[in-house]
């Protein structure tokens, strides 16, 4: 167990990174962030940060001997910068695990080997490769690159219409997966806890909705039948032990229209849409990851409340003032100083009672 008082080190510097580092402040510990910026939302509440690129390799050497254990509040941190952490400190959940969600085609094959469903996929290296699958899969068809994509970037919708040369250009990088695509109902989300000795906890599952391919608002618990939810939570620990977890892990899935579940992605670090379990739950899901790797016993996942959450995504920042007057609703603002558009700017939660 690692004792308050003792320093989390925190790769990243964005609105999770600030959100883990408060958590860990409650329960009595010190954090040091890991940023390219000095500014960065995480640096902000933090009482020491390491401003590199993850390329400094001195730098991450001084961040890891300053740390007492390090995290990740997001998953696209270079492996060999984890790898040169672990090699002096425990980073948790492991680089293996991060190295297998940061990356669309292992995550898929891992979730195919442990007898998860998913839509149909295939491995795409060129547009005549591409022209295959799609002739296999069908289209429509959504063509990714199996890294740094998010938010809808790095993502091509494949159309009858548009050539398989098209698609490859727009997709632009040189390894890419075709994923067949999902008529959903809607789209869901579970967050697990897992502790080192193996004890885990789910939060409810919850409902997602998007504007333009970024989540625009979560309704908690989902409005799906109840044994859709079991079964994506029972979904959910499935994968959290396969990995081996210790931290958090969330799973997005599609529910299709005729009540199948397919998982979509994986997260391991606290994700956008357990924002609401801040302030509707008795242990929120940055406390969690807190006590999963400091080896403090995990806390309950049940919220007392309903909760809807809402992001505050580019100029909608502006209508901060207006969650002060609403008496249910709870604002949460992440410190950026430049408004762009699809920038994440905050939250808000707005507070329901239990039905």
């Amino acid at each position: 167990m690692l004792q308050p008082g003792s320093t989390i080190g925190i790769l990243g510097g964005g609105q999770l990174g600030r959100m883990i580092a408060m958590a860990a402040a409650r329960l009595g510990y010190r954090t040091h962030v890991f940023a390219n910026e000095t500014d960065a939302p995480a640096v902000q509440v933090s009482g020491a940060a390491t401003i590199a690129p993850f390329s400094d390799t001195g730098a991450v050497a001084r961040f890891a001997a300053a740390v007492d254990v390090a995290t990740c509040e997001f998953e696209n941190v270079p492996a060999a910068a984890l790898r040169r952490v672990a090699a002096r400190k425990p980073v948790l959940p492991s680089p293996s695990i991060l190295e297998t969600t940061q990356h669309r085609l292992r995550e898929k094959n891992f979730l195919r080997s442990i007898g998860v469903p998913t839509t149909e996929f295939r491995e795409i290296t060129d547009a005549a490769g591409l022209a295959a699958a799609a002739a296999e899969i069908g289209v429509p068809a959504v063509l990714k690159t199996v890294r740094f994509g998010y938010d809808g970037k790095g993502q091509v919708l494949l159309t009858p219409e548009m050539s398989a040369e098209d698609a490859w250009r727009r997709m632009g990088a040189t390894l890419g997966i075709l994923e067949g695509f999902v008529d959903f109902q809607c789209e869901i989300s579970v967050i697990v806890g897992r502790a080192a000795d193996g004890h885990r906890v789910a939060y409810p599952a919850v409902e997602n909705r998007h504007v333009n391919h970024i989540l625009d608002t979560t309704i908690a618990p989902a409005t799906v039948p109840t044994v859709i939810a079991a079964e994506a939570e029972r979904i959910a620990c499935h994968i959290a032990e396969k990995l081996g977890l210790v931290g958090v892990l969330a799973v997005e899935m599609f529910v299709t229209k005729s009540g199948k579940i397919l998982v979509n992605e994986l997260a391991a670090r606290p994700h956008n849409s357990g924002h609401w379990t801040i302030d509707a739950c008795l242990t929120s899901q940055f406390e969690q990851l807190v006590r999963a790797i400091c080896g403090l016993p995990l806390g309950p996942a049940e919220r007392h409340s309903n909760a809807v959450m809402k992001n505050l995504i580019g100029r909608k920042v502006a209508d901060w003032r207006d969650a002060l007057d609403d008496p249910q609703a709870k604002l949460h603002l992440y410190g950026k100083s430049t408004v762009r558009p699809g920038r994440k700017m905050g939250h808000v939660t707005r507070l329901l009672r239990r039905s």
